[in-house]
């Protein structure tokens, strides 16, 4: 019975779950109603399973459905590429892309790598999500993401993970700060400070823990924030001391809005490309991965010359 499961039904279990009710899915699909709801109902009968809780007139996925969504998923996916590639010259890459990236790498890396593979390969689109490292790991593990991107390492052993490139933090103060002057930040005064970090499961909250925690007994966190640019503004204001990488403060300490404190905690971490060995790599994906691939360290990684350009800066200030 399995044997006869159709591409059509795939398409009708994925649209109903993606829209929530067989209407908005028939629209979406172009077809009847009736011939939706039929086809979900021969897809549950053949498989022996149902995909979905049926509270009123909207279907929510049930454990099954949200198990076998992604590898529906990946077969239309298969199943567009195939059709593509029969129908372009083999040497354009096509598709869509999604990346899931952690706050620093979206922010400040991502956009000009992913403009800069677009301009090479028109063909292809990208959707790029912004999450903490976490949640990165969470869209690669639910096939929600085709490769992510993140601050530190991953840890699942479910999925492929490989270095990407270095990146260094800094611990910032605003420039009246107490601390503003010393020559070096000692433990006691950083366990004395308020601090304004991402919240937990951040790379950079991450890294700074396991930096801190080995020689202090805790840090005193007064606000938690899930941005970058409000963590800067709560710091510039004299409210704690934060931890960001430089890739995101270069600006305000160029222009002296935050003072970067010397310290000798090990403060610098690898970036991480992170993917689900079983989710489906096209050619454009395959593609993508080498272009990142060379911007490691060793092959002008942008982590590298953002510190490098940094640090001629300085000297030249001097």
């Amino acid at each position: 019975m399995r044997s006869h499961i159709t591409l059509r039904q795939l398409e009708i279990f994925v649209a109903v779950a993606r829209l929530g009710t067989v209407s908005a899915a028939s629209q979406r699909l172009s077809l009847s109603q009736s011939a939706t709801s039929q086809g979900l109902s021969d897809l549950e009968h053949q498989l022996g399973v149902s995909l979905f809780e049926r509270p009123g007139r909207r279907l929510t996925l049930n454990d099954m459905g949200h198990r076998l969504l992604p590898r529906a998923e990946q077969l239309l996916d298969g199943l567009a590429d195939f059709v593509a590639a029969a129908e372009e010259p083999e040497d354009i890459l096509h598709g869509t892309l999604v990346i899931s990236a952690s706050a620093t790498i979206g922010t400040y890396l991502l956009p000009p790598l992913a403009g800069e593979f677009g301009s090479l390969h028109p063909g292809v689109d990208f959707r790029l999500r912004l999450r903490n490292t976490g949640e990165v790991i969470s869209d690669v593990q639910r096939f929600d993401a085709d490769l992510g991107l993140i601050e530190g390492r991953c840890h699942e052993p479910g999925l492929i993970s490989e270095p990407w490139c270095e990146d260094r933090m800094e611990i910032v103060c605003a420039p009246g700060h107490p601390l503003a002057g010393k020559i070096l930040v000692e433990d006691d005064d950083l366990a004395a400070e308020q601090w304004i970090l991402r919240e937990p499961g951040s790379g950079s909250r991450e890294v700074l823990e396991a930096a801190v925690l080995p020689r202090l007994i805790r840090l005193k966190v007064r606000m938690e924030l899930g941005q970058h640019e409000a963590i800067k503004q709560a710091v510039a204001a004299g409210l704690g001391l934060g931890c960001l990488s430089r890739l995101s403060v270069r600006g305000e300490l160029e222009r002296g809005e935050l003072k970067a404190l010397p310290h000798d905690l090990p403060l610098t971490r690898h970036f991480s490309l992170v993917w689900h060995p079983d989710r489906y790599r096209s050619p454009a994906w395959q593609a993508f991965k080498v272009f990142l691939g060379e911007r490691r360290p060793g092959a002008s990684c942008p982590a590298e010359e953002v510190e490098q350009e940094g640090r001629k800066g300085n000297k030249e200030g001097e």
